[in-house]
């Protein structure tokens, strides 16, 4: 992971150092916890989504890019298209709408554990409605851990019949198979230039990239339903001098939406916070190279799922 993993898509052009270069954009989908940042991060070979076991943890589209040679695919991970309670869920949805309306093809993934569920069965609504010449593949997921998976797969097959292509695999278990599929995307990519630099892997600012490690330490650590009232802004980074062996400074704060929650995210005696930022820091060390020091605050922000302006300066738009 990039420092900085951004760039500007406008100063990218085709490399004559490359001869004709090919490029397309893919969009990850599907419900709530099937497992799209898991594919994501393998398709990748680095971490650049948030992954827990609880459903819902990424929230915006995460850009992750894969280049290899003359050829690069930029992967839209889209938030679990769900049926939305609040301003935020709303705000997810939409996100995941407006990735799949322009791109060259769409990843349907599902969890091959269980049968299409209601969710599963929006999805598939979302997608008839797209243009018939869209590219849809299915991406059985979770094959290792499913008793009935070509059972399961032919009863998504169904719910869209225009379907390109079907995988069954695991992301997490086997990545030789993730490997695979990026080889038949990578095959099938239309000449074109490239849109990112080739040497990084996400569009992600690292600030919203260190917040999104934050909360997904605070999602694994937290009980019940509090994790998803939780965000995270980062403050503050401050990077060492030149040559200095000291610590990157990372200042981030926990938002919460009640004065109790608070108290739950501290801790007795501030014994959560600190396992919340210490498994973060562990991470951002192994991704950035560097030691990290990592400064966690927390405020509470009443109702903050349904502000608009809260949504608005956590980087959601309303």
């Amino acid at each position: 992971m990039s420092k900085e993993p951004q760039s500007d898509p406008s100063e990218i052009t085709s490399s004559p150092a490359l001869g004709e270069t090919y490029s397309g954009f893919v969009a990850i989908l599907g419900k709530p916890n099937v497992g799209k940042s898991t594919l994501l991060n393998t398709l990748l070979g680095v971490k650049v989504a948030p992954i827990t076991p609880k459903p819902q943890t990424t929230r915006r589209g995460v850009r992750g890019i894969y280049t290899e040679e003359n050829r690069q695919l930029v992967f839209v991970d889209t938030p679990g298209f769900h049926r939305a309670k609040d301003a935020l869920g709303s705000y997810m949805n939409r996100e995941v709408r407006t990735a799949i309306a322009d791109v060259d093809l769409i990843l349907w993934v599902v969890d091959l554990r269980r049968p299409p569920g209601d969710e599963d069965k929006d999805v598939a609504r979302l997608l008839r409605g797209l243009d018939p010449a869209t590219r849809i593949y299915l991406v059985g997921n979770k094959l290792d851990a499913a008793k009935y998976p070509d059972e399961a797969l032919s009863l998504y097959q169904d719910l869209l019949p225009t379907l390109s292509r079907s995988y069954s695999l695991s992301a997490q278990a086997d990545p030789e198979a993730v490997y695979r599929l990026r080889s038949e995307l990578l095959s099938e990519l239309e000449p074109g230039p490239f849109f990112f630099p080739s040497n990084i892997r996400s569009d992600q600012s690292r600030e919203d990239w260190a917040g999104e490690i934050v909360r997904e330490s605070a999602m694994i650590h937290l009980r019940q339903e509090l994790p998803y009232t939780v965000a995270v802004q980062v403050l503050d980074w401050r990077d060492p001098e030149e040559g200095s062996d000291d610590a990157i400074y990372i200042l981030a704060e926990i938002w919460v939406e009640r004065s109790n929650h608070r108290m739950i995210v501290l801790g007795k005696g501030g014994s959560m916070i600190r396992e919340i930022g210490r498994s973060a820091r562990k991470q951002l060390e192994i991704f950035l190279n560097r030691r990290v020091y990592l400064e966690l605050e927390v405020a509470v922000h009443k109702s903050w799922r349904e502000d608009p302006e809260s949504l608005r300066e956590l980087g959601y738009e309303s």
